[in-house]
């Protein structure tokens, strides 16, 4: 599946839970755009400062399950017209995560704002951390996590001041961090993750597919285990 799995379908976010994946499993859920863009992160910031709550907000492109002019739909605000409109509407990507990161323990919430772009969308991850730390602190971390760690190909590292969403559009990666936009006061984090919403998901699913298969093309540099 390529949206969040219900029930007992597992949720799978590559490069940090692929390997749950058991041989028998007949269904599995890929989650969704958003879920594969802030799991890696928050992965990452829980494993070194320690979440205790979160909210993330997404500013995310209008899809197809939006109407181009005014006209009927099961949710009202998602029945105006997209390409005129900013659209405040819900997103399941939050209630995603307990299931990629059922050790977290964290409560998550999240919403959703749909603008008239066609592609790339960037979540706001406002953490509340488990102890302090200061800004250069956390770019260095997020920095060397974007290089190095078992979670590069999902994790990416911006330091362009100029950047915007189109920037972003075909990168393979889950989510791209935002130097210049983070904030870091005390035990408040706020990160600025851009996403390519479509592509960038495609490739996480690609990468799932490979697993399970156990057919995966060598690349270089190799990818991290």
């Amino acid at each position: 599946l390529t949206a969040p799995g219900k029930g007992d379908v597992p949720n799978i976010v590559h490069g940090v839970n692929h390997d749950t994946l058991k041989p028998d499993e007949r269904i599995l859920s890929c989650a969704s755009c958003t879920t594969n863009a802030i799991v890696p992160p928050l992965k990452a910031m829980a494993d070194e400062y320690g979440v205790l709550r979160g909210h993330v907000e997404t500013v995310h492109s209008f899809t197809n399950d939006q109407n181009l002019l005014d006209n009927y739909h099961k949710s009202e605000r998602r029945g105006r017209s997209a390409p005129l409109n900013m659209v405040i509407t819900e997103t399941g990507a939050a209630s995603a995560v307990a299931k990629a990161l059922p050790g977290l323990d964290a409560t998550i919430t999240g919403s959703s704002i749909r603008v008239p772009v066609p592609d790339v969308s960037i979540a706001i991850l406002n953490l509340q951390l488990a102890r302090a730390t200061d800004r250069q602190e956390v770019l260095d971390y997020l920095r060397n996590v974007s290089l190095t760690s078992p979670l590069k190909r999902q994790i990416d590292f911006i330091s362009a001041p100029d950047a915007v969403s189109s920037d972003f559009i075909g990168s393979r990666h889950a989510s791209i961090v935002d130097a210049g936009a983070l904030k870091v006061e005390g035990d408040n984090a706020i990160l600025y993750l851009w996403y390519d919403n479509e592509f960038g998901y495609s490739c996480q699913v690609v990468r799932v597919v490979q697993y399970v298969s156990g057919v995966e093309y060598p690349t270089f540099p190799a990818p991290a285990v």
